[in-house]
């Protein structure tokens, strides 16, 4: 089955702002095994497939090494959004903790975790057809994806990206109550 979002990141691109993307994601019995993200005004491109790894624009795409929150760069959506939510204080704390947080946010956020320049990306709020193509790109450019609850799913209704080893103490913190 095909998953498109032919627009993700609607508000960055209504503004202007070059962080949208076009996702493209095929599910196959019910798992996601391809997946595609295209930013038309970055001229980027990130394509992964089951077991075949992941590619941004033509070359190899991997993970960062990092391996504790005070060296990450940790990234969310829209942090109004993930601070009046239930994991609103493990958020705080997760920002306290890290190196540094931005809102680089949508599918932007994820693709950067894949392809090493971020560490995680925290998304409150995602759709499956935004999940589809993010968990196989970040899987095969060896991170972990999840929703909040910590499973591997495009029907979480959220989405954390990772660098794989700082997934679960993320999730740990996020979970922590204020």
């Amino acid at each position: 089955r095909w998953i498109v979002d032919p627009i993700d990141g609607t508000k960055s691109f209504m503004h202007g702002v070059p962080l949208y993307g076009v996702l493209i994601g095929i599910e196959r019995r019910g798992e996601p095994v391809v997946g595609v993200a295209h930013f038309p005004a970055l001229d980027e491109t990130v394509v992964a497939g089951s077991g075949l790894g992941c590619w941004w624009n033509g070359s190899p795409a991997h993970v960062s090494g990092v391996g504790a929150i005070s060296d990450a760069l940790v990234l969310t959506t829209d942090a109004p959004t993930i601070l009046s939510g239930p994991v609103g204080p493990g958020w705080a704390a997760l920002q306290s903790a890290a190196r540094f947080t931005r809102t680089w946010g949508d599918c932007y956020g994820h693709v950067l975790v894949a392809t090493g320049r971020a560490d995680v990306m925290v998304d409150p709020i995602l759709s499956a057809w935004d999940a589809a193509p993010l968990l196989t790109i970040v899987r095969e450019a060896g991170g972990r994806f999840t929703s909040l609850d910590g499973v591997e799913s495009i029907h979480g209704g959220s989405g954390v990206s990772s660098n794989g080893p700082l997934h679960d103490a993320v999730l740990k913190r996020l979970r922590a109550p204020g």
